[in-house]
């Protein structure tokens, strides 16, 4: 609400965004990346200050009303509200009272028992075993109406138990305990304890004794009174009443006919003898239940619709649990808090607490997992929680403040009891905020790096960053609450539910008035009604509690109780409470002997007997906490040394060694994490990154004699089940899974060389099929059920140049294909058949290099030529989009883009595409970038002579920015929108020279660099090290890091090197390099290795002369250095 406040000033209700380098941003995000780094040690420090705040709850508040504890707040609204002598309200009963007082905190003394039963009969008549319920005679009526005194039937007579009347009464004393009896009291050997047994003893009207209305200034321990330094006897009158009339005679005979053995005060702080209160106990109404659930309901249904599109299927209600366990921490904290500093929360519904903290919370929460799925889904988990709570965290902060500001103020102006809320819910705010910046960060970095919703941001961050939803134009007004676009959104619903129901609970105080007069009186609330003090006025006395705050503190099942006696069916009454009468023993001592206790009783009770298992409960938590996390991160280091200037770096190289005693020629990989190595050593070897590097030799076992070398190709299928490796006339299967030797399949001898190698998808096949082509345009099916393979001639009389493929389970594969000549072919399965089909597509004169590239993702094709890449649709052939681009150098293009989704239109939508090459002449690698040209567009793959809708940004309007990035070396683009390359390191500083297109290189200041420098050893210099970097372009900011690909600590035994070996994909984050007889494993950020990933197209094929060029550029010459040590 802060920032609509000040939209005169800013011009915006948006919350400000503070640049990456802003001081109170970076120390935000510091903090998270700690948090998310220290998962298990943030934890632990917020489930033990929650254990220590939690486990005292039970201990500290009572639903029983035992004394010496706080009261949870029961399902009513109830309070004792002083009124204005100028509102003219007629009184319901009239309350008179004597206090009696011996030695400081003596009252249950004997002889002060015993003193203050001879006050009490000479006020009221004798009064030994008190009953007035018998037979009413209507002399006894007549004759008290001219008599100034009454005789005990006289004055039974009018008791209230004998109907409700004018002029009835009755009256409340602690000595009722021993039935206003002498001799009782004179037996009685502990008078302490009979105290405590009879606390819950009813009067003739069905009115509890409790301690609470019968003692003032009182002493607890374990629960049981031990000490009140005053006692109470209290008659309560309707306005006729002639017991009324006598008491108020006799008190004023009693001062002077008792002045001997008493001193009398007149407590009379005001100058009045007199005020008017108003109790008030209504349980919570139907209205209220459906005012308050109101709220709950539809942040409960917001909650869940913003979590379901997380999709984070399996996390999802981890996430809930959390949240929820984060709200229930935060507010049974603060009632511990409010129990230990007194506050009483009893007056309002329990309903009603919550509420504010449910609003509250669930906004801080909303905004910082929509700014996790924003984050670059490249990024290590600490540095996207970082990143996320420095966008977040300073906004939820100053809401905090914001709101305990507002609070104050209230607390300021409304009731005690609204005021005590306040006090609560500015508490409860800032355990809130505590919790979400310790519990809920630390266990959203957990489900980010160990459950789906890792998965969930990765492929929902581009495509969220830019709103890609559809229905724009057509938005709907809940559509725009839901993504928090609108006011109504929860960046104010918190506050709005926080004053609505502090002025609703006002409102139920004063329900009897107008608007206009309950603003005006909340802003002229008198002073005197807001502290009512607790310390007498009378020094002399040293009373412990003064006769105003002893009102205060009557709870609401008195009030309840006295309402049903004297306004049955009403929910309030209004007393003229007169002044107490102050009699002092004489020769009492009323020194002060000891100090007023800070804490409730309850607290130290707590202290003495509970010291021990609360601090055993804290530590089995923390202990069951820390095993939890150990089992949760078995397989992870959950305190990440490996931490940047910036921050936890994203670059990381894991070495495989010992695998091989000659150089790596294949490599192969699937998304699960298994590797495939071939060496020149004739060594198969299978690694397991996922699980850290096992590995085991294929054939190991003396069957080693059955594979053919040399192994030709090999590729694994998608679900990471088979191994197929082709040989020169047999196609070897290996299980994966069973680690066991498949069928074999024959193969024709063909001494030309694969072209593509890959499993067709399909779910009818417990072995499915294998597509093998050739440089020379023949298509091979291979099946286990088929003694003869299938070949197809796809290019007659004409050699294959490049080969994209789509295969995708429920469709028929197709092969498209480009010929030495310039032309591009289109072939597709037809059952046990092909169908072929040459594909016109862009400019027809240049017949040069062409490359092809599919995109499984999206159905398209690429068709590269020269200086031009057509987009073409796969099944209509035509290309949407033809796209410019430098000299590219064949075979060199990398695509990749964000997640797809669907339109309303049909068609398929991108928020970015990304065009990596190198430079024909220059040999730098280019990046270009497509974006739609507007907030909330996509790029859509519509039909271009079609109309398009309001969200569908045309590739013709599409925004282009360019990157170039000099000495690439050997790279790769991952689906996870990152490049990484190993090159050897440059003596200069530069690492990436890039600028927007049309735009000045000076642009480049919003670029992130992380460079890893080491220090060279034994004499060699910087140049003759192999360095890996990255680049990653997402939205406004760009990340640039490099590192060593070999540490100068390590020694991983590679033989002299060169040039690089065979590089492939290792899932959607991580990339395989074969260095020398060594593996080098590359991951960005964090890798789950999960199953259904698309592999790369060409892994497992060899590294021909014409698929990677080796040795020096001829353009560019650059000698080739051998890597002496890493």
């Amino acid at each position: 609400m802060i920032w609509y406040i000040l939209y005169p000033l800013r011009g915006t209700t948006e919350a400000p965004v503070l640049a990456d380098t802003h001081p109170v941003r970076r120390a935000f995000a510091r903090y998270g990346r700690y948090a998310a780094s220290h998962v298990v040690t943030t934890l632990l420090i917020s489930v033990a200050v929650a254990a220590i705040l939690v486990y005292p709850f039970p201990f500290l508040y009572t639903t029983d009303f035992i004394n010496g504890a706080s009261y949870l707040p029961e399902h009513a609204w109830t309070d004792t509200l002083p009124l204005h002598e100028r509102n003219r309200a007629e009184p319901d009963v009239i309350m008179r009272s004597i206090w009696v007082h011996g030695n400081y905190f003596q009252a249950l003394n004997r002889n002060v028992l015993l003193s203050a039963l001879e006050l009490q009969d000479e006020l009221l008549g004798p009064t030994v075993n008190f009953n007035p319920r018998r037979h009413i005679t209507d002399d006894d009526l007549v004759q008290n109406a001219s008599t100034t005194g009454l005789t005990p039937s006289q004055r039974d007579a009018y008791h209230i138990a004998n109907g409700l009347t004018n002029e009835s009464w009755f009256f409340q004393s602690p000595l009722q305990y021993w039935s206003c009896s002498s001799e009782k009291i004179e037996e009685d050997d502990d008078i302490i304890e009979t105290a405590n047994e009879r606390k819950s003893q009813p009067t003739s009207v069905n009115v509890t004794l409790r301690h609470s209305t019968v003692f003032s200034g009182k002493r607890f321990q374990d629960r049981r009174l031990v000490a009140a330094d005053a006692l109470v006897i209290t008659l309560v009158h309707l306005r006729d009443s002639p017991v009324g009339r006598l008491w108020q005679e006799r008190v004023k005979d009693l001062k002077h006919k008792m002045a001997d053995r008493w001193d009398t005060f007149e407590y009379n702080p005001s100058g009045k003898t007199s005020e008017l209160y108003e109790f008030k106990f209504r349980p919570i109404s139907s209205q209220d239940v459906i005012v308050l659930g109101v709220p709950y309901t539809v942040l409960l249904i917001y909650f869940l619709a913003t979590l379901s599109n997380l999709r984070a299927f399996k996390s999802k209600m981890g996430l809930v649990v959390t949240v929820m366990a984060q709200i229930v921490f935060a507010i049974l904290s603060s009632f511990t808090v409010c129990a230990i500093l007194k506050i009483d929360l009893s007056r309002l519904p329990r309903l009603g607490y919550p509420v504010v903290i449910f609003c509250m919370s669930l906004e801080n929460i909303h905004r910082l997992i929509n700014a996790v799925i924003l984050t670059p889904s490249e990024n290590s988990t600490s540095s996207r929680v970082g990143q996320a709570f420095g966008e977040t965290g300073y906004v939820a902060l100053a809401s905090v403040a914001q709101n305990v500001l507002l609070l104050y103020g209230f607390s300021k102006i409304v009731l005690p009891s609204v005021s005590a809320f306040c006090t609560f819910a500015a508490i409860a705010l800032m355990f809130d905020y505590f919790y979400l910046s310790t519990f809920f960060l630390s266990v959203l970095s957990v489900d980010v790096r160990r459950t789906e919703l890792s998965d969930a941001l990765a492929k929902a961050s581009i495509r969220d960053h830019r709103s890609a939803s559809d229905p724009h134009s057509r938005q709907t007004w809940v559509d725009a609450m839901l993504q928090g676009k609108i006011a109504m959104s929860t960046r104010i619903a918190g506050t709005i539910v926080m004053v609505g129901f502090v002025l609703l609970a006002q409102w139920h105080f004063w329900e009897n008035e107008g608007v206009l007069k309950l603003l005006s009186r909340i802003v002229r609330v008198s002073p005197k009604y807001k502290n009512l003090s607790s310390t007498s006025s009378l020094s002399e006395v040293h009373q412990v509690r003064s006769p105003s705050s002893w009102l205060g503190l009557q709870d609401h099942e008195t009030a309840r109780e006295l309402i049903h006696v004297v306004k049955p069916h009403a929910h309030s009454y209004i007393a003229r409470v007169f002044h107490p009468t102050i009699f002092v023993l004489k020769g009492s001592d009323r020194g002060l002997s000891a100090s007023e206790p800070w804490f409730t009783p309850a607290v130290y009770d707590f202290v003495r007997h509970q010291s021990i298992p609360f601090l055993i409960t804290v530590l089995i938590i923390a202990a069951a906490v820390r095993l939890l996390m150990n089992y949760l991160l078995w397989d992870e280091l959950a305190e990440s040394p490996r931490v940047g200037p910036d921050g936890d770096t994203l670059l990381s190289v894991r070495t495989l060694n010992t695998g091989h005693s000659l150089d790596v020629a294949l490599l192969s990989a699937c998304s699960d994490g298994h590797l495939v190595s071939i060496g020149l050593d004739r060594i198969i070897r299978i690694w397991d990154i996922k699980a850290g590097g096992k590995n085991y030799v294929l054939g190991e076992n003396g069957d080693s004699s059955i594979i053919p070398f040399p192994v030709l190709a090999m590729c694994i299928d998608e679900e990471s089940h088979w191994l197929a490796l082709l040989t020169s006339d047999k196609v070897l299967l290996w299980d994966l899974i069973g680690l066991r030797w498949g069928p074999l399949i024959r193969a024709d001898p063909d001494r030309h060389k694969p072209e593509a190698f890959f499993f067709v998808a399909d779910d009818s096949l417990a072995i499915p099929a294998l597509i093998l082509i050739r440089r020379d345009g023949i298509i091979t099916e291979l099946r286990v059920d088929q003694a003869i393979p299938n070949n197809y001639v796809f290019a007659e009389d004409s050699s294959i140049v490049s080969v994209g493929y789509l295969s995708e389970k429920g469709f028929p594969a197709q092969v498209m294909a480009s010929t030495r000549e310039g032309q591009v072919r289109l072939a597709t399965q037809e059952g046990s058949s092909w169908s072929t089909e040459i594909v016109e597509v862009g400019n027809s004169k240049d017949r040069g290099s062409i490359s092809i590239q599919a995109l499984p993702e999206l159905g398209f094709f690429l068709i590269i030529r020269s200086q031009t890449v057509d987009l073409v649709d796969a099944q209509t052939l035509r290309a949407i989009y033809t796209f410019k681009v430098d000299p590219i150098q064949p075979k060199s293009l990398k695509c990749f883009h964000s997640r797809p989704r669907r339109m309303r239109c049909g068609s398929l939508a991108l928020w970015s595409f990304t065009l990596a090459y190198l430079n024909t002449y220059t040999r730098d690698l280019v990046v270009q970038t497509y974006s739609p040209q507007h907030e909330g567009e996509s790029l859509c793959f519509c039909d271009p002579a079609s109309p398009t809708r309001k969200t569908c940004c045309p590739w013709q309007r599409a925004k282009e920015s360019r990157r170039v990035i000099k000495n690439p070396g050997l790279w790769d683009a991952l689906p996870s929108g990152i490049i990484v390359g190993v090159r050897r390191k440059n003596s200069d500083k530069s690492r990436a020279d890039s600028h927007l297109s049309h735009q000045p290189l000076q642009q480049l200041s919003g670029l992130r660099r992380r460079h890893h420098t080491v220090k060279s050893t034994n004499g060699h210099t910087s140049q003759d090290n192999w360095e890996v970097w990255m680049f990653s372009h997402f939205g406004k900011q760009e990340t640039w890091e490099a590192l060593p690909l070999c540490s100068k600590v390590e020694d991983d035994g590679h033989l002299f090197v060169t040039n690089l070996g065979p590089m492939v994909r290792v899932g959607r984050s991580c990339l395989a390099l074969g260095l020398s007889n060594v593996i080098k494993v590359i991951m960005v950020g964090n890798e789950r290795f999960e199953t259904g990933d698309d592999s790369q197209p060409g892994d497992g094929m060899p590294a021909l002369g014409s698929r990677r060029r080796k040795g020096p550029s001829t353009l560019r010459g650059k000698p080739t250095i051998p890597c002496s040590h890493c």
